[in-house]
Formats: C-alpha cells, structure tokens, sequence
C-alpha cells in the first residue's frame, strides 16, 4: 500500500463514520421525541383513569355497602 493510498481509506473511513454519527443523532432526536410524546400521553391517561376510578369507586360502595376491592373479584372464567 502506498501512502496515497491509506489516506484515501481513511479519508473514505472517517467520511462513513461521521455519516453513522449523523443518522445515529438524527436517530436519537426522533426517539427522543417519541418517548416525550409518549410520556405526556402516559400522564393524561394516568389523570383520566384516576377521573373514572374516583367517579366509579362510589357506585360500586353504594351496591352492598362494603367498600370496592379488586382482590375479591373473581376472574370471569369463574
């Protein structure tokens, strides 16, 4: 190999690094994005479902008297 030769390659070597880096940031960003996205979705389901239990809790107290449990409940193949 000649000295040409090996600056070529690792010339040619850097390039694609630096093109994997490129993709692997742009890569990273959107990810980051989603799991934001995601995340902020996560909470207003959270906050809904703390809505419904604290709406539903007092029907089900109201049926017999004895407060909800979701361990006494059977599975439905029951």
């Amino acid at each position: 190999m000649t000295k040409e030769t090996t600056l070529e390659e690792l010339t040619q070597r850097m390039t694609d690094l630096e093109s994997q880096v490129a993709f692997q940031e742009d890569m990273i960003d959107s990810l980051n994005q989603l799991v934001s996205r995601q995340s902020e979705e996560l909470h207003i389901l959270q906050r809904h479902l703390r809505l419904v239990a604290d709406k539903v809790a007092p029907l089900v107290d109201q049926q017999d008297g004895t407060p909800y449990n979701a361990a006494d409940e059977k599975p439905p193949h029951y």
